[in-house]
């Protein structure tokens, strides 16, 4: 099976998208491919990576997302495997608007079971399509940013510029 890879440069630092046929498998701030591939669920693994120059509506979302407009990374086909709570979850990520962080209470809540705070934040833990599934939107009841695979400083800056 092969898959796409393409690298672009953001405020962030480096982005990663491993894709296949337009559709995210995952992605990150990272400059190092090796750190997305054992993110996808082994069913999906590609056996081969063509790096790419840009990948279309993938490319162009990224590049709103940074020029202010974080809603087309929404739109995006990703692709994750999972049991049902937590493809469940990922979904519902989907749904937390820009700029109005959710705890991991209320996105248990959204998610449908409000005592599964633990599956919830699982489910942040484990999503391999950062941005697209956009759990940096993900906080502590007491405000705090809680975890990020990609850093505390990457996440509070996606939650500030979201938040302008």
């Amino acid at each position: 099976m092969k898959a796409q890879l393409l690298q672009m440069t953001t405020p962030d630092g480096p982005f990663t998208v491993i894709a296949q046929d337009g559709v995210v498998l995952s992605s990150g701030w990272t400059g190092n491919p090796g750190e997305l591939t054992g993110q996808i669920h082994p069913s999906l693994r590609p056996g081969t990576l063509e790096t790419v120059t840009g990948l279309g509506e993938i490319s162009s979302a990224v590049e709103a997302f940074y020029a202010g407009d974080p809603a087309p990374a929404m739109g995006v086909p990703v692709r994750q495997v999972s049991g049902p709570f937590r493809a469940h979850a990922w979904d519902v990520l989907r749904l937390v608007r820009p700029g109005q962080p959710v705890t991991y209470t209320q996105y248990a809540e959204l998610a449908g079971n409000p005592k599964a705070v633990r599956a919830a934040a699982s489910a942040c833990a484990f999503n391999a399509a950062a941005l697209f599934v956009p759990c940096h939107r993900v906080i502590r009841t007491d405000g705090s940013l809680g975890g990020f695979r990609w850093g505390l400083p990457i996440k509070q800056s996606l939650l500030a510029r979201e938040a302008a």
